[in-house]
């Protein structure tokens, strides 16, 4: 086992290009920045042979006919895109407050304030597609705040950077595992909105098609949805124009049936969405790995 203070000083060498890249060009503008760091990603996903072959391996199970060249550009338009929202969530704070960015649409948002009328919470469900912060944006400007579930990462600068981010769009900020479910299920049980990604494998989830594959995929935002009759609504922020604006849409709240059939709807929804913006979608999160 590495001792703690060797496990640091490769957490800093990590988190080190990272930090340069966020700290060197200060003095530019938000887009710019952001855009910025859209372009180092590119970079890394055009040179560095370890992201290439992860990101061949996933896009070629769903497009397997797919050219070599114009995958290899649609993983470069990917780090673009996956540059630009980490860049965003990393200043959240600032992000949130550039109201004329986002456009809202869908009766889902309606359904959402409705449910908050009643006293009552709601589960919003999405995907790491466009930027998903500019969900939370959207619903922070028309009043209300949602918490959100995120997976703690192990590199400790990176966690600190990320959690920060997070919580500027609004709280509670709930790590996965057996504590954050119970303090979860308060905040909906006392009438809060929750964000949930839910395009993560999960390892004790069931199989349900993703992009025409089968994906360990988690039941649980449908199961509390079920459970404390809540709304389950999908929503989706979608990078558009020259990348500085989002065109945020919230669909109708997916029926309540059973957890699989709800799940299921959701994977649809959000394959459809990736299906017409592929390079919107984070395609490194090994997806349907031992599924």
């Amino acid at each position: 086992m590495l001792s703690a203070s060797l496990k640091s000083v490769l957490q800093h060498a990590r988190y080190l290009p990272l930090w340069s890249a966020l700290t060197a060009v200060r003095w530019r503008s938000f887009d710019s920045r952001s855009s910025g760091l859209g372009a180092t990603f590119r970079t890394v996903m055009r040179w560095f042979p370890p992201a290439r072959s992860r990101f061949d391996r996933e896009a070629k199970r769903v497009f397997p006919d797919m050219k070599p060249v114009t995958r290899a550009k649609l993983g470069q338009d990917m780090g673009w895109h996956m540059g630009r929202t980490l860049f965003e969530i990393y200043h959240d704070a600032e992000f949130q407050t550039h109201h004329h960015k986002f456009s809202a649409s869908g009766p889902g948002l309606g359904a959402l304030k409705e449910a908050q009328r009643l006293g009552k919470g709601a589960i919003v469900v999405s995907g790491h597609f466009g930027q998903w912060e500019a969900i939370r944006a959207v619903i922070k400007i028309h009043g209300l705040e949602s918490g959100a579930v995120y997976r703690p990462n192990k590199n400790r600068h990176y966690e600190r950077r990320i959690r920060t981010g997070i919580e500027a769009g609004g709280k509670p900020i709930l790590a996965t595992g057996h504590v954050g479910t119970r303090a979860l299920v308060r905040h909906l049980r006392d009438g809060g909105i929750i964000s949930i990604l839910l395009d993560e494998k999960y390892s004790e989830g069931v199989r349900i098609p993703f992009l025409g594959h089968d994906a360990l995929t988690s039941l649980s935002a449908a199961q509390l949805a079920l459970k404390y009759d809540l709304p389950m609504i999908p929503a989706f922020g979608t990078r558009v124009g020259d990348g500085n604006t989002f065109s945020v849409e919230f669909e109708a709240p997916i029926p309540h049936t059973d957890s699989i059939e709800m799940t299921r709807a959701f994977n649809d929804s959000l394959s459809t969405r990736i299906m017409a913006n592929p390079e919107q979608w984070y395609w490194m999160l090994k997806r349907w790995d031992g599924a």
